[in-house]
């Protein structure tokens, strides 16, 4: 069959069209759906007095601490004083510290290997437990364990596989005559093994929400493509992707969130260290408050961090808006 006929044939799956004809989801709604219902101006003033309560409350929970925080980031106090206006000199200082350029380098990798590393994994998984295997429950909550262990336990565990030249790992790779590699030691490895690790633990999620994502596709989208000649690959990339495509955004987004502001995942397994090789940013925040008691630094990078995020969020909230099929 045509590579025409294929592509044809994809368009109508994705839109949801059976080879017979139409769905019923492309059928024309009845005009009383579409219809917006008017609220009357009392209704929305009490909507309005029911919910103020709880804006005023967020607004104070989240407010209250934002605001501080930038009183903090222009100041050159400590945890127990204020300390002097200084402006932006904090900022100024950060951006010129060569720490910071390192950290924000090892966080850019922890996050990228982070997201789509954990994302493959959990895809493949995903497409793996729609097929019938055995024990097909018990291999599902088997994992999750990465997810639901905590993170104590998990780096406790990983450290005993890897930490000295005598943990398990190392004593496999000596034994096959590779060498002894300190996997924790060496400054490479070691930000190899956070990476590795952070996959492990944020896999079962990335898995779960692909999983709930294609649990929401109609098997006839894909029935209706083979007869049309799609070929396996060719339903993967074209109606796979596109209607897990939203899904699969807000895990980016979320993932991204999760990465940038891990701490303990980095700070359990390697304390930042050796030789700050896998010091993130929020690790290099934490260190400036609370060991070296500059607060207007360690703000400063936190609010850098944030204005960071929101503009990966905004531009993969976007994403989403675009990825609607059609």
């Amino acid at each position: 069959m045509s590579s025409t006929t294929a592509q044809s044939g994809l368009a109508r799956a994705r839109r949801g069209l059976a080879p017979g004809g139409p769905g019923g989801g492309s059928q024309h709604r009845s005009g009383g759906l579409n219809r917006k219902s008017k609220l009357s101006g009392q209704t929305k003033r009490t909507f309005f007095w029911l919910l103020l309560p709880s804006i005023v409350l967020l607004v104070l929970i989240n407010g209250y601490p934002l605001i501080y925080a930038g009183v903090q980031a222009t100041h050159d106090g400590s945890l127990i004083d204020t300390g002097n206006f200084v402006g932006v000199d904090n900022f100024a200082t950060v951006l010129s510290s060569p720490a910071f350029w390192k950290a924000a380098q090892f966080t850019l990798w922890f996050t990228i290997v982070g997201v789509f590393g954990s994302w493959l994994v959990g895809l493949g998984l995903a497409l793996l437990l729609r097929t019938k295997i055995p024990a097909g429950g018990t291999f599902k909550v088997l994992l999750l364990l990465p997810w639901v262990v905590p993170i104590v336990v998990s780096s406790t565990a990983w450290n005993w596989l890897v930490a000295t030249p005598e943990s398990l790992i190392p004593s496999i790779f000596r034994n096959l005559g590779l060498g002894t590699p300190l996997f924790l030691a060496d400054p490479h490895l070691a930000a190899v093994m956070v990476m590795v690790f952070k996959v492990w633990v944020s896999f079962p999620f990335m898995m779960m929400m692909i999983s709930a994502a294609l649990a929401s596709v109609d098997t006839t989208v894909y029935e209706a493509a083979s007869m049309d000649g799609a070929s396996k690959w060719q339903q993967f990339t074209q109606i796979t992707l596109p209607m897990i495509a939203r899904s699969t955004y807000i895990s980016w987004i979320l993932m991204t969130i999760f990465c940038v502001n891990d701490f303990p995942t980095i700070y359990l397994l390697t304390g930042g260290g050796p030789v700050d090789a896998t010091t993130s940013l929020v690790v290099l925040a934490y260190r400036s408050v609370f060991q070296d008691f500059q607060t207007g630094p360690g703000v400063a990078i936190a609010f850098l961090m944030t204005l960071t995020l929101v503009v990966v969020s905004v531009f993969l909230y976007r994403q989403i808006r675009k990825s609607s099929v059609e």
